[in-house]
């Protein structure tokens, strides 16, 4: 039993470990020229997070859809971007719109009892490709966790928030495709890569 755990922390190590070498390596991948301002948007990161991708998408600040939700939230999509490895990284900015703290909805995670079962996440969203008739669901790893942001409980009134979501990607040919999230409304978004 102690060699299951302890392979069960090797395992998340590893998980955490690739996944500060991505977040690394994409911090890295912020283009060229202007190189004196990039180091000036990094300090700022918790509150600027969401328009450093959309800078990517040529969309310089303006997010490529806003999801309002209960209670004053609003989910900021600002950017929607393929891999290689067969992924789509959706980015996006939760923040609170309204006058006072609000405890996350705990129908953000879905009703997945896997999902469910890994604590408070952003599970529930999907892409749905209209034209491919088909849902996309976030994609978990080996243990079950959804590939998300996790670990969100409250939000203050003004903060914002940056999460992320991955699920698998589309058909090349389809980059067309509506966002959806529990207890929000539902916008298009266009992928790009």
């Amino acid at each position: 039993m102690s060699m299951r755990f302890t392979a069960r922390v090797r395992r998340g190590m590893v998980a955490l470990t690739v996944a500060a070498g991505l977040a690394v390596g994409v911090a890295g991948c912020g283009g060229g020229g202007g190189d004196d301002k990039k180091p000036e948007h990094s300090a700022t990161a918790s509150r600027t997070t969401g328009s450093d991708p959309s800078t990517q998408e040529g969309q310089s600040g303006q997010p490529l859809a806003e999801l309002k939700g209960s209670n004053g939230l609003l989910l900021q999509i600002t950017s929607a971007q393929r891999d290689s490895g067969g992924f789509v990284t959706v980015n996006a900015t939760l923040k609170n719109d309204g006058a006072n703290t609000v405890i996350i909805p705990a129908q953000l995670s879905g009703n997945e009892t896997e999902i469910i079962r890994n604590g408070h996440s952003l599970g529930g969203a999907t892409l749905v490709d209209s034209k491919g008739r088909k849902r996309y669901y976030v994609l978990r790893d080996t243990e079950g966790r959804p590939l998300t942001t996790t670990g969100l409980s409250t939000i203050k009134s003004g903060e914002s928030i940056p999460v992320f979501m991955q699920f698998p990607a589309p058909p090349a040919d389809t980059s067309a495709v509506s966002f959806q999230m529990p207890m929000f409304t539902s916008a298009d978004i266009t992928i790009s890569g």
